[in-house]
């Protein structure tokens, strides 16, 4: 996400060692809403089906939901830093007590201790055994998580899970007959709803706000730290402030709907837009973790176009369809829909029957299926509407124009550098920075034409194809390293956030 817009997405909340676990039945089997089977609502409401009660305020939904929201506190030790004067602080961290930001170390290139640190957020109890949803960045980093029910009972809990790419975190306290609270169907949420936000936020107690829902299946661009990020938010302007990532998003029925997770805001907190993740995407992760250990996910193995393209840029992408769907850029002739027939220039119109108009709708309704799933994909080439049964593979897939996207992003021209070269050099081959414009290199670094690159990362790279694939596997943050000609030594230089 581009940090220099003027209104930020920020997370919400304040994550010890991932586990995996299973869960085994003892006697009685506690009741759960993510395994068990729906039942009905709590409170009925117009957004029950039969006939419509209008409902006159949020008291019922409200009392219903409450006890199963619990506030969570962390500790966070921080690892020694290596800091410079006048770095910037990140507002995607864990919130301490004071600010709801973290702090990193000053100094020139000094290394820094720094203290322990408590951060603040939210939590809902799905199993009446003592396992809690709450997002990934709520637990992220905590050596010491401490649950708070809303009977004012403390609690000590452990990770179980995490998946970072949807920031969903399952954690459990040792509790029996907890309340449980009930999981609607965010599928069946409409705009202009009512809806209810809980959670804990700027350690506060309990509190409970309304508004309506704005917008769905948006995508913000905030999840920069995870390698394959599903952000399809349930948009809504009831109030959230740091410190209720995690909380609940109920509608007036008393029915989970969504995990708060997110604001939009130039000032850090609450500005008229929050974010919440679909409750049918949090079963699935969920669910995951409890009977596998770990996410299981599907991938369909293509590349989408961003939203909001203008014509020009439609046109300079080859995009002539009017179609109302997900146009495809690009297709892994090895993935799940290059095998089904799918090609560059289609446009996904609905998968099992379900109406897509926007790529975060795709990525959600795909990231609810596993490997080995089949989906039934509606796609229109050349005017015409077609179907075709997929089956979802375990890896993302790589696409030509993913890498070619990548090498530019550095903002430079590279060639192969010859044998005869390398050799003079004593190495085995490297890719040549012939120019550097505007990018990641001239903004990154002090790098200068001539420098020849032999790695990225800890991948050797003998031409610019290597590269390019090198590159795509790569995280956010890596290093170059390389030569000059004429020189003796070995030079690195530092990327960061290269996948923002």
């Amino acid at each position: 996400m581009n940090m220099k817009t003027k209104n930020k997405a920020i997370l919400l909340g304040a994550a010890a060692v991932i586990g995996s676990y299973l869960l085994f039945a003892n006697g009685k089997t506690p009741s759960n809403s993510v395994l068990d089977e729906p039942k009905a609502p709590v409170v009925k409401t117009a957004y029950t089906a039969g006939p419509a009660v209008q409902p006159v305020d949020f008291e019922k939904a409200a009392a219903a939901a409450v006890p199963s929201v619990v506030h969570i506190k962390t500790t966070m030790k921080f690892k020694e830093v290596s800091g410079r004067q006048g770095q910037d602080i990140d507002p995607f961290g864990g919130f301490d007590d004071d600010f709801f930001r973290r702090f990193f170390g000053e100094g020139q290139g000094r290394v820094m201790p720094q203290p322990d640190q408590k951060a603040s957020g939210s939590g809902v109890i799905i199993s009446s055994d003592g396992y809690i949803v709450t997002n990934n960045h709520v637990v992220n980093g905590a050596t010491a998580i401490t649950v708070t029910l809303n009977n004012r009972r403390n609690y000590t809990a452990k990770v179980i899970g995490t998946d970072p790419n949807t920031d969903l975190a399952l954690i459990k306290i040792d509790g029996k007959d907890l309340p449980v609270m009930s999981i609607g169907n965010s599928d069946d949420v409409k705009l202009g709803q009512w809806v209810l936000a809980i959670g804990y936020p700027l350690n506060l107690d309990v509190t409970v706000t309304q508004g309506i829902v704005s917008a769905k299946s948006r995508n913000i661009g905030i999840n920069t730290q995870a390698s394959a990020p599903v952000e399809s938010f349930i948009q809504t302007d009831a109030a959230v402030n740091p410190g209720s990532s995690g909380g609940a998003l109920v509608n007036t029925n008393g029915e989970l709907i969504a995990i708060n997770s997110a604001i939009a805001s130039p000032t850090g907190a609450f500005a008229g837009y929050a974010y919440a993740i679909p409750s049918n995407l949090m079963k699935k992760v969920i669910g995951d973790i409890m009977k596998y250990g770990s996410v299981q996910r599907g991938y369909l193995g293509i590349s989408m176009t961003p939203e909001g393209l203008d014509d020009a840029k439609k046109k300079e992408l080859g995009i002539t369809s009017d179609a109302e769907g997900v146009f495809v850029l690009d297709v892994d002739p090895k993935g799940a829909a290059g095998e089904a027939g799918l090609k560059k220039g289609d446009v996904i119109t609905k998968v099992n029957g379900e109406d897509v108009n926007t790529d975060s709708r795709l990525a959600e309704l795909i990231a609810r299926q596993k490997p080995g799933d089949k989906v039934k994909i509606t796609y229109v080439r050349g005017g015409e509407q077609h179907e075709a049964e997929a089956t979802l593979k375990n890896k993302p897939g790589t696409f030509a124009s993913m890498n070619n996207a990548a090498v530019e992003s550095l903002g430079g021209d590279f060639s192969d550098l010859s044998k005869e070269d390398a050799a003079k050099l004593g190495i085995s081959g490297g890719v040549v920075v012939n120019n550097i414009h505007n990018g990641v290199l001239s903004n990154q670094t002090n790098m200068r034409p001539g420098f020849v690159i032999t790695k990225i990362g800890d991948i050797a790279v003998h031409s610019v194809a290597e590269l390019k694939d090198a590159l795509s596997k790569q995280g956010s943050n890596f290093q170059i390293e390389g030569v000059y000609p004429g020189s003796d030594e070995v030079y690195y230089y530092g990327i960061n956030d290269f996948k923002k």
